[in-house]
């Protein structure tokens, strides 16, 4: 195959616009060698396709799976559009809506004033008030009765435990006493009698 001929199918070849005939030949071509350095990027690229093989056909999903995959992108971008332009006008009604509320809050909340007009219903209503904390004051610390009486009777527990220790550490010392004025005396001493 001359160079000009070559030159015309690689042409045709990377536009798209040859037949497997021209591929063929090109194949051909190259795989049988002896082509010159100005192609060599050309036989690198029908060296790897007479070295593949056949390329295979694709599947009959193939289609459908790049379609649906199409679909997908397509509804991506209609999400995205949705994000990019009505979101700013969602987000800026949400402040309006915030807004209006605080400013119904603040202009009609109530004044909380006076309920009662005469002094003495109102003294009268506080002390009603405070008679009925106090109640339920007392009505707590009622509660609480039973643990005072452990603490009372753990500190008679206590001095019980103390008077009892008392009266011992004494007859302890009257027996040292015992004890020592004997060893004085020279009578037999306690060891003593014991053997």
């Amino acid at each position: 195959m001359n160079a000009e001929e070559l030159d015309r199918l690689l042409g045709k070849y990377y536009n798209g616009e040859s037949t497997e005939e021209e591929e063929r030949a090109l194949r051909d071509h190259f795989k049988n060698g002896g082509v010159s350095a100005d192609y060599e990027a050309e036989n690198v690229i029908f060296g790897y396709y007479s070295e593949a093989g056949e390329v295979p056909e694709p599947s009959e999903s193939f289609e459908s799976g790049i379609m649906s995959e199409i679909d997908n992108i397509s509804t991506r971008e209609k999400s995205r559009k949705f994000r990019k332009y009505i979101l700013p006008y969602l987000s800026a009604a949400a402040g309006m809506l915030i807004l209006a509320g605080s400013w119904y809050f603040f202009v009609h909340s109530t004044d909380s004033g006076d309920t009662f007009k005469d002094p003495k219903i109102a003294y009268a209503e506080t002390m009603k008030i405070l008679m009925n904390v106090s109640t339920r004051l007392n009505r707590g610390t009622q509660s609480l009765e039973p643990v005072g009486k452990i603490s009372e009777m753990t500190a008679r527990s206590f001095k019980s435990i103390s008077r009892s220790a008392g009266i011992i550490d004494n007859s302890l010392k009257n027996l040292e006493n015992i004890q020592k004025a004997i060893e004085l005396r020279n009578f037999p001493s306690v060891k003593n009698l014991n053997k």
